[in-house]
């Protein structure tokens, strides 16, 4: 499109388009100073190049556009591109364009405050290639419509009020917008109009201002050429790229730490416990000592024999060696030299093959020179006595832990704390210890010991006594049991058989009882001190009563007779020593029924009957007391004179000391003290006592025993100890097996002395085929009680017994 001549050109000397006064060099407007400033020539710049190429009279446009609110006026109104009525920004580009070629120069000149906004940076830039061209038809437009409405001027400013006034409600009229012209017109004054027709240009005719008020020009809306295909966001690209770079980090991170920190000591440690032995220090154990400080059990320095497995080659060769010098039978061997893997995981390092066995054994396994056998130095349970007070003390296993009888009650004290040492060895050929690697050792406690109350001399000579008495009369089972009656402390605990505690392997389990503890018998008549000292307390008989005896009496079906029947076998007055001296059941079933059952088994219980002594020695019988709501017609004729009644020797002994004692029963005990590895003693805890009978009772009942010993024909005359006054009862009764009767009959004698000041008590029980107490138990305990007399240094009886009457 060529220039017009009547535009001035940009280096003439006229008035610039748009200025204020028309003389000056100024800028009137926004849009001018934007065109001609940096600013604008960025705008500018910013056209696209194939804009610019293709439209040469855009910088006169630009020009032209420049203004403010005013130069816009007289244009049409902006096509809406959506129901809200929002133009778009290229109809506002062009609309801009039409507005500004329009307004005349005095409009251009309004202040600055006042000029309708100009078009931004980014709708010029935005603007498309034919904006100008619509800038220009739309001035033509406008001045060209100019004398129709009777001056170009006010047009202009009409159609320009107009569009504003469609920009904020489409509604106005025609009519308003030509009141908006009349003012300003009138306000402009006759230099503006003159400068508005010096400038003016033809124009085509166009709509009145009016019509175009009223019904706006719609535009066609330009096609958008096809750009090229849209690429990702950068942006996004770099937000996304950051998370995923610093989720990596951190979970590399959170790894390291958890290696450093958590994972590596459990993985340090499992590589080095695949490198480590493990050896356990066994702690000393205590020492078990009479009550003369005289050693019955203790360890000694001995030496073990270990395997390490992984280095077994041929385990058939490595036990046929061993086998003649540990004992241990070849098979045996080749299975424990086999290789296994411990309960935490990993290759066993080291298993015993033998513990305990002599240094001049572990010498020889030395000289084989087999790399793969270990002996290093052991304990080994050391007992002196082999069979003394075996059945008392028990023994220990290959571990030192004790398995029966004392050391078995009391191995928590004796056993102590072992210790370990643990270090780092080689692997393969070097598995030795590594100078300077990994070593921890932990010192083992030692254990403390017992000091019983066994005497060693007076158990060995009880012990031997009762093994000659057995065997002479061929007993299978027999016990003996001395207690100091003062402090209930038992100093002789002797069982029939014995087996040797040093090689108890070798011998019977049933061998390894305390026959004295847990040999359950029927009494027999032992039991008649019980039913008689009951008898005495409750004051149903005295001393000097008397009674009627019968050749028989029947009590539930059953009868019941006398060894020694009364003369004539008629109803006889007997006296209570002559009960004790012919031991008559028929007197002692009358005392009973005198006495009542519930009075009966009230003293068997206080006597300790019926219940467990607690005298130290593990799985002792607590024996059994019928109750009065079960006896049965015949329980009136039997538990009187000790049937029916299920004991120990061990509580028959008790029950006598308690006799001895005045009255007083003693609960009796083996362990005296215990002793702490530092040497320091302690006493056991003090026994129980009770009062059964009152001293005079007591007196009483143990100067009525004596007729067993004195009296002619009585049944315990072999029971008497030469010097000294004996005070007794001697019993037959039957063994109870599982609650059940055996063949057989238990000899018994339960004595003290000295009888007037009893010192010591000792029960004689044995198992024979056939016999009486006084038979079979009688002459062990006269040798028994003859010992322990001499033994203690007690002085001879200074008095003789009474003379007893049996039959008055």
């Amino acid at each position: 499109m060529a220039q017009r001549p009547d535009e001035p050109r940009r280096g003439s000397t006229e008035p610039r388009r748009g200025s204020g006064h028309g003389d000056g060099d100024g800028f009137s407007g926004i849009s001018e100073a934007r065109a001609y400033t940096p600013r604008g020539r960025t705008v500018r710049d910013r056209t696209p190049r194939s804009s610019r190429t293709s439209d040469p009279f855009r910088p006169a446009l630009q020009v032209v556009e420049g203004g403010g609110r005013q130069q816009r006026r007289g244009a049409e109104p902006e096509e809406r591109d959506d129901a809200a009525g929002v133009p778009t920004p290229r109809k506002r580009a062009a609309q801009g364009a039409g507005r500004d070629k329009a307004a005349p120069d005095d409009e251009r000149a309004a202040p600055r405050g006042r000029a309708a906004k100009a078009p931004s940076r980014a709708d010029e830039a935005e603007a498309p290639r034919g904006r100008a061209a619509k800038a220009a038809s739309a001035s033509r437009t406008a001045r060209d419509d100019a004398p129709a409405r009777g001056g170009g001027t006010a047009g202009t400013r009409d159609r320009v009020t107009s569009l504003d006034a469609g920009r904020t409600a489409s509604t106005r009229t025609a009519g308003a917008s030509k009141a908006a012209g009349t003012r300003a017109t009138k306000a402009a004054g006759p230099a503006a109009t003159a400068r508005s027709a010096a400038t003016a240009r033809p124009t085509v005719t166009a709509r009145p201002a009016a019509k175009t008020a009223a019904k706006p020009v719609k535009s066609a809306k330009p096609r958008r050429p096809p750009g090229p295909p849209r690429l990702a966001d950068s942006k996004r690209r770099l937000r996304v790229g950051t998370v995923l770079a610093l989720t990596l980090f951190a979970t590399v991170g959170i790894r390291l730490v958890a290696l450093q920190f958590t994972d590596s000591p459990t993985f340090s440690a499992k590589g080095l416990d695949d490198r480590l032995a493990r050896v356990d220090l066994p702690a000393p154990r205590g020492a078990i000592y009479d009550r003369n400080g005289k050693v019955l059990a203790q360890s000694v320095e001995a030496r073990y024999v270990a395997v390490d497995p992984e280095w077994v080659k041929d385990p058939a060769k490595t036990a046929a060696a061993l086998s003649p010098l540990l004992g241990i039978s070849q098979s045996d061997l080749v299975w424990m030299l086999r290789k296994r893997t411990q309960p935490g995981g990993g290759a066993s390092r080291f298993e015993y093959l033998a513990r305990g066995v002599s240094i001049a054994t572990g010498e020889e396994v030395k000289k084989l020179k087999l790399p793969e056998i270990i002996v290093k130095r052991d304990e080994r349970r050391d007992v002196p006595g082999h069979d003394l007070a075996a059945n008392i003390i028990g023994f220990t296993g290959d571990g030192l832990n004790g398995l029966e009888g004392i050391e078995a009650r009391y191995d928590e004290l004796l056993r102590g704390v072992n210790g370990k040492r643990v270090y780092e060895i080689g692997n393969g050929d070097l598995a030795a210890e590594i100078p300077g690697g990994y070593r921890k050792e932990t010192k083992a406690q030692p254990g403390g010991s017992l000091e019983l109350t066994i005497d060693r001399d007076l158990q060995y000579q009880v012990q031997s006594i009762l093994a000659q008495n057995m065997t002479r009369v061929k007993a299978t089972t027999g016990a003996a049991v001395v207690i100091d009656v003062r402090t209930g402390e038992v100093l002789a605990q002797a069982s029939h058989p014995v087996y040797d505690a040093a090689d108890w392997r070798k011998s019977k389990s049933t061998d390894r009882d305390d026959a004295a503890s847990t040999f359950v018998v029927d009494p027999g008549s032992v039991h008649k001190a019980i039913t008689i000292g009951a008898a005495l307390q409750e004051g149903v008989i005295t001393p000097e009563s008397t009674i009627v005896v019968e050749p028989k009496i029947t009590k539930g079906g059953k009868a019941f007779t006398d060894t020694h029947p009364p003369p004539g076998y008629k109803p006889t007055a007997m006296t209570i020593p002559g009960i004790f001296a012919y031991s008559s059941n028929i007197g002692t079933i009358h005392i009973a029924d005198k006495l009542g059952a519930e009075k009966l088994v009230e003293y068997q219980k206080k006597f300790g009957l019926g219940s467990a002594t607690g005298e130290g020695v593990p799985g002792e019988a607590t024996g059994r007391v019928l109750e009065p709501k079960d006896w049965s017609g015949s329980a009136y004729g039997s538990v009187p004179i000790g049937h029916s009644v299920d004991v120990t020797p061990l509580q028959m002994a008790a029950a006598y000391a308690a006799i001895a004692n005045d009255g007083v029963w003693v609960q009796p005990h083996l362990v005296r003290e215990t002793i702490a590895p530092d040497g320091k003693s302690t006493p056991a805890a003090a026994p129980q006592t009770r009062q059964v009978l009152s001293a005079e009772n007591a007196r009483v009942l143990r100067q009525m025993m004596e007729a067993v010993v004195t009296v002619p024909d009585a049944t315990g005359r072999k029971a008497a100890v030469p010097g000294y006054r004996v005070s007794g009862k001697t019993g037959t009764g039957s063994r109870v097996v599982n609650g059940q009767y055996v063949p057989g009959a238990v000899a018994s004698f339960v004595g003290m002395a000295p009888a007037e000041n009893p010192r010591y008590v000792i029960a004689v029980f044995a198992h024979v085929p056939a016999g009486e107490g006084g038979e079979v138990a009688a002459p062990a305990f006269k040798q028994m009680m003859a010992y322990t007399l001499t033994h203690y240094r007690v002085p001879s009886t200074n008095t003789k017994p009474p003379k007893f009457t049996v039959y008055p």
